[in-house]
């Protein structure tokens, strides 16, 4: 019978987040949340849209810009299937943050806007589980980067 030896977990710099992240043309979307709300998941279904993967479990922010960790550069976890190595971004311009609302506290149905102050970037909830999500996220830094107009929500002015 071979035992394994036990992995080490990577180290990561002191000023990352514990989220996923994913850019399309330089912008970048943070997805936020608990472990196992459903960030990596999310993700992968972002990289079927076009998306490319910037990081997955940690995210370094610096000088606006998102990069993985140099430990978990181009890794992807995806549930049920492993952990994947995949061509991803060095970097790129944070442009929107998504919190992914857990089961007992679902996204509001007309949110208003907010910013926080630590990102200085809009932020949405979405419901990971959620069929739309993905479509959600698209058309949220489509609003983001104001090439959408919205009348009413997180956007309206």
């Amino acid at each position: 019978m071979k035992v394994r030896a036990a992995m080490k977990p990577p180290v990561v710099p002191p000023g990352s987040l514990h989220a996923s992240c994913v850019a399309r043309d330089g912008a970048a979307v943070l997805l936020l949340g608990p472990p196992g709300v459903g960030k990596s998941d999310l993700a992968l279904r972002l990289l079927a849209r076009g998306f490319a993967l910037v990081a997955d479990d940690r995210v370094v922010i610096e000088a606006g810009r998102a990069r993985p960790p140099p430990a978990l550069a181009g890794l992807l976890e995806v549930r049920g299937l492993g952990i994947l190595r995949l061509d991803h971004v060095a970097s790129a311009a944070v442009a929107l943050a998504v919190e992914l609302a857990s089961p007992d506290r679902p996204p509001e149905r007309m949110p208003t806007p907010r910013t926080p102050s630590a990102l200085g970037v809009p932020i949405v909830a979405v419901d990971p589980r959620a069929a739309s999500a993905p479509d959600v996220v698209v058309m949220a830094l489509a609003c983001a980067l104001g090439q959408v107009t919205q009348v009413a929500g997180a956007f309206a002015a």
